[in-house]
């Protein structure tokens, strides 16, 4: 690691990192997005085998809160245009935020790598975290957007976190990639 920033040191280019910053961020996103998917159905699955008697898996899908980028979405909204996201839009603005979120926090992320190569400790496994942390332990509570990370289930961390180990983990491959690349 320290010998990679003693080579790279007069090879600092934060147009580039930036660029495959973005390129991680993105395709991250849509495996984080895949895995949560997975680990949802997964979920569901093992629900269904121990769900009440009385309550049949519509009435507990009603039950669940909209998603966080859909709330981010139309906190924007509101905010931006003085309205709500329509029904049928609603969906694609969640996933909007999500991909913003992700191709930004990418970007950053590959920017950094330019400055400090030590950023990329654990192949982005330590970036994952860290976006966990920052984004869905502290920032989504404080602005209203989720609960106390006390007052939410441990499975429900467990999840966040492996997604977003998943996340970083991929950001810095493809980062590596295409930076090496370019």
């Amino acid at each position: 690691m320290i010998e990679e920033y003693f080579q790279r040191e007069n090879e600092m280019d934060f147009a580039k990192g930036v660029i495959a910053g973005v390129a991680g961020g993105l395709l991250a996103s849509l495996l984080m997005e895949q895995f949560q998917a997975l680990w949802s159905t997964a979920a569901e699955k093992i629900e269904e085998q121990f769900a009440d008697e009385g309550e049949d898996q519509e009435t507990a899908k009603k039950k669940q809160a909209e998603p966080t980028t859909v709330m981010v979405a139309q906190s924007i909204s509101k905010k931006v245009f003085g309205r709500k996201i329509p029904k049928s839009k609603r969906d694609a603005a969640g996933e909007a935020v999500h991909y913003t979120m992700g191709i930004t926090s990418g970007a950053i992320y590959g920017a950094l790598t330019e400055v400090s190569p030590i950023t990329t400790v654990g192949d982005g496994l330590a970036f994952g975290a860290a976006v966990w942390v920052l984004a869905d332990e502290v920032s989504l509570p404080k602005l209203g957007f989720s609960q106390p990370p006390k007052k939410i289930p441990l499975a429900t961390h467990i999840y966040a976190l492996a997604s977003h180990l998943v996340y970083g983990w991929t950001t810095e491959i493809v980062r590596r990639a295409v930076r090496k690349a370019l």
